[in-house]
């Protein structure tokens, strides 16, 4: 239970100083740490402007992690990202140049703006946290969590993600406008510290991260709740509006997810509420709606909420 513990003030300590840099988004900062605890990859869709980029960039130093940043529009190819083998005449050998793949947050940014042959580049890494070039396969480091943010799919000059690729994604979040109070504190603090940039600490490490990660695995969940997982995702592939429900990747999603949750609140076994605290997040862009159901304006968000309206919740 200490090990527990430590985690929790850890955590508060990064939600602490993240949110020096984004103000009044501490429950989207709560499940991008619960994305970095199960080792899962974070899809942002939203408008540009809203600090996404920031909020990568910084979640990577207070993690003490490498960080790389790569712009997809769609001139951009493959080994622009994972690299390739360039021939070395003093040595007369090729030499692997690695792309910004190589690193331990990879913010890849506006990826919808890349064609989908590029966009699959990512497919290997997001999964099997490796790359194979010319045949030859490379390990990333450890730990390797993508950061993707993408326009919304109104937007001009945009390829939707493939099913295959938004399926990788461990959660989708959105991070939004802020309030009228938050924009002022906004400009309050730039104010006060006299420039753009806001410092920033490290509190963790590499290391401290994935060892983390591991104390993940230890976290309980009952039986009646992983039943209660398996029948929300079920019932998504089962609803007349839902064109494509949820894969089993869904019901790993809600159980990664839940298990994080339930150490960001200072406890070793999962809840009714870290269960369904994960259900938007972790499915909604797994749903593919039938289009005169987004015809009518009805969302995944709309399904999944008469979901867990309708699943019994088990009593622990």
């Amino acid at each position: 239970m200490e090990d527990v513990k430590k985690i929790w003030r850890t955590c508060s300590a990064l939600v602490d100083e993240v949110g020096k840099a984004v103000v009044g988004k501490t429950i989207v900062l709560k499940y991008v740490i619960a994305g970095i605890l199960s080792n899962g990859h974070i899809l942002f869709e939203d408008f540009p402007g809203l600090a996404k980029t920031m909020m990568a960039r910084t979640f990577a130093k207070t993690l003490g992690c490498r960080f790389k940043r790569v712009q997809f529009t769609p001139d951009v190819l493959p080994a622009d990202i994972i690299g390739t083998y360039i021939f070395d005449e003093k040595e007369s050998e090729f030499k692997l140049r690695q792309g910004p793949i190589f690193t331990n947050i990879l913010l890849a940014d506006e990826i919808n703006r890349a064609p989908p042959k590029t966009q699959s580049a990512l497919l290997e890494a997001m999964q099997e946290i490796q790359v194979t070039i010319d045949g030859i396969t490379h390990m990333l480091p450890k730990p390797f969590i993508v950061f993707a943010t993408q326009n919304p799919i109104e937007y001009e000059g945009t390829y939707p993600l493939p099913e295959a690729q938004i399926d990788r994604f461990l959660m989708k979040l959105s991070v939004g406008y802020p309030g009228r109070e938050g924009e002022k504190e906004i400009l309050k603090r730039r104010i006060k510290r006299e420039k753009d940039e806001v410092d920033i600490n490290s509190i963790t490490s590499p290391e401290t991260v994935v060892k983390m990660q591991n104390a993940v695995e230890k976290v309980h969940i009952d039986d009646s709740l992983q039943d209660y997982i398996v029948e929300v995702v079920s019932r998504t592939r089962k609803d007349p509006r839902v064109l494509l429900g949820a894969s089993p990747r869904g019901s790993l999603a809600l159980f990664k997810i839940s298990r994080a949750l339930a150490l960001l609140s200072s406890r070793d076994y999962v809840s009714p509420d870290d269960v369904k605290s994960s259900v938007i997040p972790g499915l909604a862009h797994r749903l593919i709606l039938k289009p005169e159901v987004k015809v009518r304006g009805i969302g995944p968000e709309d399904i999944l909420n008469k979901i867990l309206l309708e699943v019994p919740v088990p009593a622990l």
